[in-house]
């Protein structure tokens, strides 16, 4: 048998003192109400536009199979999908891409503006294009310089005076390298595919099996690699080194 349970239970003694609460591992200052932030929308909405126009009107003006192609095109599409999707989520105050997609994204629109303006458009180049390729009228120069110029331009501004700092990582470069490795794969599979003769059947010269061989084609694609790389890292620090226009202009990203 068990004790029967009393039906009067005695108050337990008072604890000494005041309850000391726990310090908690988030400071307040780390806890940010969600804030919308229309100028930030309507300027992504804006580059998000104006790479789809390019990219589109480059398409009708000439053949898409050979347009598309181009890393240039590609890497803009990919900015107007980026630039979509962060101008809705500064709109809706949510939390926004991240850092990785956003620094790739950078990266690949930098690298076909350099790769345009310091190889194929500059005649001390040994890369550099000659004719209508070199020097387009109409139409064709705006698309082409809306894909060359204004969103690279357009790209950096909306990283250095709208992003906050510190969000892109050394350990991120190489993996940034995986998708100029898979256009290189790209370029020489559509190379061989095509007939020997075709027009454009080697999109950038240094990629021209036809003119230079394999041998010096992989050379070519492994000092590209190699600058790609330290553009990379360049990236990288100057995103922990700039300032943070988003809170304290004399605050940088590096974390001690």
């Amino acid at each position: 048998m068990t004790a029967p349970i009393p039906r009067d239970i005695p108050d337990l003694p008072a604890i000494p003192g005041k309850p000391a609460l726990k310090p908690s591992p988030v400071p307040a200052t780390a806890v940010v109400t969600p804030v919308r932030r229309p100028a930030a929308a309507a300027f992504r909405l804006l580059v998000a536009l104006a790479a789809t126009a390019g990219v589109t009107l480059d398409v009708l003006l000439g053949d898409p199979s050979r347009t598309l192609g181009y890393f240039a095109i590609q890497s803009n599409i990919l900015l107007a999908l980026v630039m979509a999707l962060s101008a809705r989520r500064a709109w809706t105050a949510s939390r926004p891409l991240p850092g990785a997609v956003l620094g790739a994204t950078l990266l690949y629109v930098v690298i076909a503006a350099l790769v345009q303006h310091l190889l194929l458009a500059n005649e001390a180049s040994p890369f550099s294009l000659a004719g209508e390729a070199a020097a387009p009228t109409g139409w064709q120069a705006l698309a082409h310089h809306t894909l060359h110029t204004v969103t690279p331009i357009a790209a950096v501004l909306d990283w250095l005076l709208l992003t906050s700092p510190g969000r892109l990582h050394l350990r991120q470069a190489s993996t940034w390298l995986l998708y100029p490795l898979a256009y290189l794969a790209f370029s020489l599979i559509r190379g061989e595919l095509l007939l020997p003769g075709t027009t454009d059947r080697y999109l950038y010269p240094f990629l021209d099996v036809d003119q230079d061989g394999y041998k010096k084609v992989l050379g070519n694609a492994l000092l590209l690699g190699l600058s790609f790389y330290a553009l990379a890292i360049l990236l990288v620090a100057l995103d922990h080194a700039r300032p943070n226009p988003l809170r304290h202009p004399w605050k940088t990203g590096f974390r001690l």
